[in-house]
């Protein structure tokens, strides 16, 4: 985890996402990378492609690096290597080029918290770079003075396409030594017989070089609830889920998980791409 990219639109919560970063990058001498994407309004696109509001651009570029430096000069990222970043685009487009470019291990965003996810940090953008981002995203919900992750549930079916996004979420275990429990949420609508399940797990597991894990069987009315009912119940420090770039987050039983996950879980959530 060499490089950890944090957008910014400068408010509270995009902060809370930057000192778990920094948090983050301490323990690891990782580089942090800054975002701001810059959004002009379409008449002043349109003029900067006509070549008449150049002074213009270059005011709000030069205020958000301003900005950007006064962020990157905060006490909690002393010691860690810091780069900062405008980039005038869409957001989508931009989160996703700047990972490219400065080859991103992990993706920390702020959000506030049970709002819902149309106020995550740069608004319904968010939910598209976590359907659509190759890389790890880290939700982060309010501040956390220390950031721990020692305990990291992951909710699944342990089915075939699982097998990659599970991959990447044992180098984020690795590296904080967490201990994972595997849960799968049984529903009114989505009822397996427990042996059913149970070989289903073993055999997944049984793939991958994982030892400190336990495996549940958690019955709720639905997966969004299950989820975070069994979360709290463990007291699990991260919530760990695949997501689907054409339906948004994947559901694990016929069908699409609803938004309404991200919106509600007040602990951070950490997403892998199937």
């Amino acid at each position: 985890m060499k490089r950890i990219l944090v957008p910014t639109d400068f408010s509270e919560h995009a902060e809370d996402a930057l000192k778990v970063a920094a948090q983050i990058a301490k323990k690891n001498d990782s580089e942090i990378i800054i975002l701001h994407m810059l959004e002009l309004p379409h008449q002043s696109n349109d003029a900067i492609m006509g070549g008449t509001s150049i002074p213009e651009t270059m005011l709000f570029m030069k205020k958000a690096n301003e900005m950007l430096d006064e962020v990157a000069a905060k006490p909690y990222l002393d010691g860690i290597p810091v780069t900062e970043v405008v980039k005038m685009d869409k957001p989508i487009h931009g989160i996703s080029q700047v990972s490219k470019d400065y080859e991103i291990d992990l993706i920390v965003m702020g959000s506030h918290g049970s709002s819902g996810i149309e106020e995550l940090l740069i608004g319904s953008n968010t939910e598209k770079v976590v359907r659509n981002s190759e890389i790890p995203v880290l939700i982060i919900k309010k501040e956390i003075s220390n950031f721990n992750a020692s305990s990291i549930v992951f909710a699944s079916d342990f089915s075939e396409e699982t097998k990659k996004p599970f991959e990447k979420l044992l180098n984020f275990t690795n590296f904080f030594g967490s201990k994972l429990h595997l849960v799968t949420i049984c529903t009114p609508n989505s009822f397996k017989p427990t042996h059913v399940i149970e070989n289903a797990m073993n055999e997944f597991v049984a793939e991958f070089n994982v030892t400190n894990y336990s495996t549940h069987i958690y019955n709720d009315t639905n997966i969004e609830k299950g989820i975070i009912n069994f979360t709290n119940s463990v007291n699990a420090d991260i919530i760990g889920m695949c997501t689907h770039g054409r339906t948004g987050f994947a559901h694990f039983f016929n069908g699409s998980i609803s938004e309404g996950l991200v919106n509600h879980a007040v602990k951070p959530v950490i997403t892998f791409k199937i």
